[in-house]
């Protein structure tokens, strides 16, 4: 029996990380609530969520095919790993930014000692300027909702 090529182990492992990658767990653990009111909604488009995904793996496995038909030999399993990678980052940048656009807004809140806060999130048609609202979370993870 023939042992696999290095560029066939090195193509299932990166295929491996990058389906990985796409099983995002939920975030667990303990949330900040801050209170407050609604002084602006502004309209905005989110680009992709800057995970690996679909794009990434199509992208990879595009690559690396690509990749396969150039030279032979170690040539050939260097253009394979390297057409890989580069075929996934290009397929998650291309995901990313031309796919994954989706409406958003960008609300400013003023919350109840005073303090504005602004969130970019999607857009949520139950949110209207003067609302009485909740932000739960932070970071990047803050999301306006009705209180």
């Amino acid at each position: 029996m023939r042992a696999p090529k290095l560029s066939t182990l090195i193509l299932a492992g990166l295929m491996a990380v990058l389906l990985a990658a796409c099983a995002a767990s939920p975030p667990m653990g303990e949330q900040i609530i801050q209170y407050g009111r609604i002084v602006r909604i502004d309209p905005v488009q989110l680009e992709g969520d800057q995970q690996l995904g679909l794009g990434a793996v199509i992208g990879a496995a595009a690559g690396g095919l690509i990749g396969s038909a150039i030279g032979a030999g170690t040539g050939r399993d260097v253009a394979i790993v390297l057409g890989a990678i580069g075929g996934g980052v290009a397929g998650n940048v291309i995901q990313n930014k031309y796919v994954d656009k989706r409406p958003g807004s960008h609300v400013v809140v003023t919350l109840d000692n005073g303090v504005h806060v602004a969130v970019t999130q999607p857009f949520d048609p139950n949110l209207k300027v003067g609302d009485r609202v909740m932000i739960q979370g932070s970071g990047q993870n803050a999301r306006v909702v009705r209180a």
